[in-house]
């Protein structure tokens, strides 16, 4: 990132904090925040107080706002999306108008302005996707794809990273039972069985940059990742903050799901190991699927879908040392 200048959607998000953060640390040249939020935008720019940091109010749906934004550019972090499941559920032509043309939107004015690299964010909601929000990201996902294989390779190299649950993430579940337990209880969760991948904020942001040093077009990478059940995660905040509150069963919201899927069995049968990470090529094939009539995968039948129930599993002790390395957890105990 040394020298670069760096677009962010999305920008004031939390991974466009801990990002921008990142990549002032890396040396970017100039980093330009694209959101239509002004008041965070505002936030940002009073609590940076960063000369390098440049703020564009537009919005993703709008092709003048990117186009402004992007040109000049050198790669682009696309995080601006519709991500609250019973929010989309409700409003699913918003999900379609920010997550699908809004995506395209920035593929499209990349590709214009020769971008050297633009990183999408996904979610594992649109492998096998039941909800609005997680069927947008999947066609984010195919957006990518389809200009990948326009592109035959060439030019911009646009690929998506996968991940689950980012933790104290804004809007996620963490800091809604943080408040909960401050407020005296009860600890309010939909269905303590249910089980949630796992990532702290700091790696969603390792994973973005390894996908940004590895991306071929189209490829999407994911981060392997633990994963505990929504049960364990409440006792864990009670145990870390020793609280004696209830916690109570509410049911499950419009849109959720019982566990979450990373990597489908047919996409691990192709994907390449990378330790840490999975990368998942893109399916170059054309149209003309007669030159490659194959007898199929026979490894795919001894595959899993790799998801939060059959992951690593964490225990009460491991959710609790998991959420020790969260600084807003460490502040919040007075140990930072």
């Amino acid at each position: 990132m040394q020298g670069k200048t760096i677009l962010i959607t999305g920008g004031t998000g939390s991974f466009g904090g801990v990002m921008v953060r990142h990549a002032l640390a890396q040396g970017a040249g100039e980093i330009r925040i694209l959101s239509r939020d002004e008041e965070k935008q505002d936030a940002m720019r009073n609590r940076l107080r960063e000369p390098r940091l440049s703020f564009y109010i537009g919005d993703v749906r709008d092709p003048g706002s990117v186009d402004m934004a992007m040109a000049g550019a050198d790669m682009v972090f696309h995080a601006a999306a519709l991500k609250q499941v019973p929010s989309c559920e409700f409003f699913p032509m918003e999900a379609v108008r920010t997550n699908v043309v809004g995506s395209s939107n920035v593929i499209d004015a990349a590709i214009k302005h020769d971008v050297d690299r633009v990183v999408c964010l996904s979610t594992d909601k649109a492998v096998l996707p039941i909800n609005a929000m997680g069927m947008s990201k999947a066609m984010m996902e195919k957006l990518v794809q389809a200009a990948s294989r326009r592109r035959n390779g060439e030019g911009t190299v646009v690929a998506c990273v996968r991940y689950g649950n980012v933790m104290y993430s804004r809007g996620s579940v963490i800091p809604l039972f943080l408040k909960q337990l401050r407020d005296g209880g009860p600890i309010t969760v939909t269905n303590p069985q249910m089980t949630r991948f796992l990532l702290p904020l700091i790696d969603s942001v390792a994973l973005v940059e390894h996908a940004l040093t590895h991306a071929e077009p189209g490829d999407v990478f994911i981060k392997k990742a633990p994963a505990c059940t929504i049960g364990t995660l409440a006792e864990a905040m009670k145990a870390l903050f020793e609280a004696d509150v209830d916690i109570r069963t509410i049911g499950v919201r419009h849109g959720e799901k019982l566990f979450e899927t990373l990597a489908t069995a047919d996409e691990l049968a192709g994907a390449e190991d990378q330790g840490d990470y999975w990368r998942i090529r893109m399916d170059g094939r054309d149209l003309d699927y007669a030159s490659y009539f194959s007898e199929g995968n026979p490894d795919v039948a001894e595959i899993e879908d790799y998801t939060s129930h059959n992951t690593e599993q964490l225990d009460l002790e491991g959710v609790v040392d998991l959420l020790l390395t969260l600084p807003e957890i460490r502040a919040e105990l007075g140990t930072a």
